[in-house]
């Protein structure tokens, strides 16, 4: 039986161009429509992140405004005082930039627990906001009634969140607890419970709390739990609730504590 010959169809330089150019104007349709921050330029970055704060903010432009223009008006009078107008003007102007960014990052924090406040599961959205240093695993264990308990791993050691009935969740966390300080091989196990009532650390709080937690972990002690953790989830039963609520990863660029 004779071999059969495939053959390889080459486009031609010109097909070839005609291809390249398809790929090139789905690629920029893609990014156009895309709400991947990936995908977005620095200033639409910034315009996705108004519009999400703006929901949930309605002052925010006037306080962009006014903490725009108000070292603009005092560049203005010490540009009078100094004869230098359009120099203090200009450098009034960069810094007004500057303020309002950072106004508009801390009131999307804000925003953004406002819009997760009271779901089931929104403590994983505290826990996005940590430093890349902290490595965050939500909802590690939960019951039927959606009490949850997050687990975040950094520089401050392990600690457990506890979410959901404060009878209920303080159980599960204190099971929790004790599963954990068994491969922790003495690394202390912090626990806290989210919520607003005495001994509990609110939503909007509590990635201020963690964060400031005594650093008792270096990196490789960090990386030598994590595994260990990583070996007592692979044994866990398979936990039948979604997830919590995320932000986008948009608000997450904005909100992310450094």
């Amino acid at each position: 039986m004779a071999d059969r010959k495939t053959t390889t169809v080459t486009p031609t330089a010109k097909e070839a161009k005609a291809l390249a150019k398809q790929a090139r104007a789905a690629a920029k349709l893609r990014r156009k429509t895309s709400t991947d921050p990936a995908d977005m330029g620095r200033l639409k970055q910034i315009q996705q992140a108004y519009k999400v704060t703006h929901e949930y903010d309605r002052q925010l432009p006037f306080l962009l405004l006014g903490t725009f223009l108000l070292p603009v008006v005092v560049g203005l009078v010490i540009g009078l005082l100094v004869d230098h107008v359009v120099y203090a003007i200009v450098m009034g102007a960069l810094l007004g930039v500057l303020l309002a960014m950072a106004l508009l990052v801390r009131r999307a924090k804000g925003a953004t627990y406002k819009r997760y406040a009271g779901q089931t599961g929104s403590g994983e959205v505290a826990l996005s906001m940590l430093p890349k240093q902290w490595i965050s695993t939500p909802v590690v264990a939960a019951t039927r009634q959606k009490d949850v308990v997050h687990r975040t791993l950094g520089p401050g050691g392990l600690v457990l969140i506890g979410e959901g009935d404060p009878a209920r969740a303080r159980q599960l966390l204190g099971s929790e607890a004790r599963k954990h300080e068994r491969v922790a091989y003495g690394v202390p196990v912090t626990t806290l419970m989210m919520g607003d009532a005495a001994n509990q650390v609110p939503l909007d709080k509590l990635a201020d709390r963690i964060r400031k937690l005594p650093k008792t972990l270096q990196p490789n002690q960090v990386t030598d739990l994590k595994a260990r953790l990583r070996a007592l989830d692979a044994v866990r039963p398979v936990i039948g609730m979604p997830k919590g609520p995320m932000p986008t990863r948009a608000s997450k660029q904005a909100t992310r504590g450094r």
